[in-house]
């Protein structure tokens, strides 16, 4: 067995290859798995947070997720999951309320999925998720407007805060970048964070859509706290200690 505590570039190559696998390590499974103290590790930690690789939290560190490109870019990845969480979500739709469903690329799927006969009243800020909508028979559209970030493919400055604020929604399908039980809702795009902590405020349930790739992870933003999350939908089972971890936090967890 390598000797951790005498190669140090090793110990944190092992610990890059964990976070990168897990997306989150715990400073005590560290310290007993390569026979180091816990200092030893915790230094090694804040030098990979420096690096921009992890993020810090008690105990430990979760992985920070780079940008996975735009939002055209993005609708053709992970597609078969998206569409397994996307028909979850919609069977969570209640007839006659009103829902705000925010951009994303699985958000999209959601608009897809949503039943023909279906009536409700649905808002969004995406172009792309309107059109969909707008093929639903039994839909009334409500498009959020103002100037466009191309690399999110929504309307989310002042314009559209201030529209959103004049709405009640019953539930709202959030989009996030990340995810995890410690830190929360998180994206790369600050002028979108705005947009999606009013978007929160305006809600009465707020449910996420989210691809495994996506948790446990950090993004820059935090947007909310998983106590905020009303339900969670991910396309496959979690570990235990994921699953413990979020369980704490007393959201529902739904799988695809």
């Amino acid at each position: 067995m390598l000797d951790y505590a005498a190669f140090p570039d090793q110990r944190q190559k092992k610990i890059r290859e964990l976070l990168n696998s897990n997306g989150r390590v715990v400073c005590t499974v560290l310290a007993r798995e390569m026979n180091v103290s816990e200092h030893t590790i915790r230094r090694d930690l804040n030098e990979l947070a420096q690096e921009g690789i992890c993020k810090r939290v008690h105990g430990g560190a979760v992985s920070m997720l780079e940008e996975s490109g735009t939002f055209e870019q993005r609708i053709g990845q992970n597609q078969a999951e998206k569409v397994k969480i996307a028909h979850k979500c919609v069977s969570l739709i209640k007839k006659g309320g009103c829902i705000f469903i925010d951009s994303g690329s699985t958000n999209l799927e959601i608009a897809r999925s949503i039943p023909d006969d279906l009536s409700i009243s649905a808002v969004t800020n995406s172009p792309s998720i309107a059109l969909e909508l707008m093929k639903k028979t039994h839909c009334e559209v409500i498009l959020i407007g103002g100037k466009l970030n191309s690399q999110i493919g929504a309307s989310v400055g002042n314009s559209a805060i201030y529209q959103i604020s004049q709405i009640h929604f019953d539930q709202c399908f959030i989009g996030g970048c990340a995810l995890d039980p410690q830190i929360g809702i998180t994206i790369f795009d600050f002028e979108e964070a705005e947009f999606k902590k009013a978007l929160i405020r305006q809600s009465n349930q707020i449910i996420m859509g989210v691809t495994a790739d996506k948790l446990p992870g950090v993004a820059r933003y935090v947007i909310a706290d998983c106590e905020q999350l009303s339900v969670l939908v991910i396309d496959k089972p979690m570990t235990a200690d994921l699953n413990q971890l979020f369980d704490e936090k007393l959201m529902r967890v739904l799988f695809a």
